[in-house]
């Protein structure tokens, strides 16, 4: 691979790591290639950010096909991971502690399985406090971590496939394919609600978006071997 055909356009996909940003694979990436080629810039960009806590595929375009992100972003995604029901954390996710216990000696097979039928289909969901969205000029986690409370709109989401795929109380496994859009963070913590008790989201993949795969995603050590090889 050269520099021009970096400049003119690549679609990488990456398995993101645990912990990090997509911001900060993004920085990885573009540093590597400005580095590789002794150039000065070189645009990357990412389509769809995925939390610190979540793995999964990450769609990144160098150069010109940053033109196609938002093409990207709006293709419809899939999701695996865990929820954990019994509990709930600000974040609706493991970022923060948990701030409540729930009782769930009364959730059976069938009531998770039903419940699932609640969130198939156009919904309307509240996006996370703790969530990269913008109110007023800031990121909400930015009010969130501030202690500052804000009134966050619904928004209109579509869900066309929520299976179960594993029960393990508390642990409930899941398969979720969805819209631009969609916080599973906040189906966790409405899928809790609707199990009359609480949960949060304690593991997250992404392994599709649009025609994309994650089986097709190279490792971050991958790309920076192949890079300089």
């Amino acid at each position: 691979m050269t520099v021009e055909d970096y400049k003119n356009g690549q679609v990488i996909l990456i398995d993101k790591p645990l912990k990090w940003t997509s911001f900060q694979v993004v920085n990885k990436l573009r540093w590597a290639i400005k580095q590789r080629f002794n150039i000065k810039k070189i645009k990357v960009g990412h389509a769809g950010t995925l939390d610190p806590l979540a793995t999964g595929l990450l769609i990144l375009c160098t150069g010109k096909f940053t033109k196609k992100i938002d093409e990207f972003q709006a293709q419809v995604k899939e999701y695996t991971g865990t929820f954990t029901v019994g509990a709930t954390t600000p974040s609706y996710d493991l970022e923060t502690e948990i701030n409540q216990h729930f009782k769930i000696d009364h959730i059976t097979d069938e009531l998770i399985l039903n419940a699932t039928q609640q969130f198939i289909g156009d919904i309307q969901q509240k996006p996370p406090l703790f969530s990269a969205l913008k109110k007023d000029g800031k990121r909400l986690y930015e009010l969130a971590r501030a202690g500052e409370t804000t009134e966050i709109k619904l928004r209109n989401i579509n869900i066309s496939e929520f299976e179960i795929t594993a029960i393990n109380l508390p642990k409930i496994e899941f398969r979720v394919v969805c819209s631009k859009g969609t916080y599973i963070r906040s189906l966790a913590y409405d899928f809790g609600k609707a199990l009359n008790s609480g949960a949060h989201l304690s593991e997250l993949r992404r392994t599709k978006i649009g025609n994309f795969n994650v089986n097709n995603a190279i490792s971050i050590d991958s790309f920076l071997t192949e890079l300089n090889n």
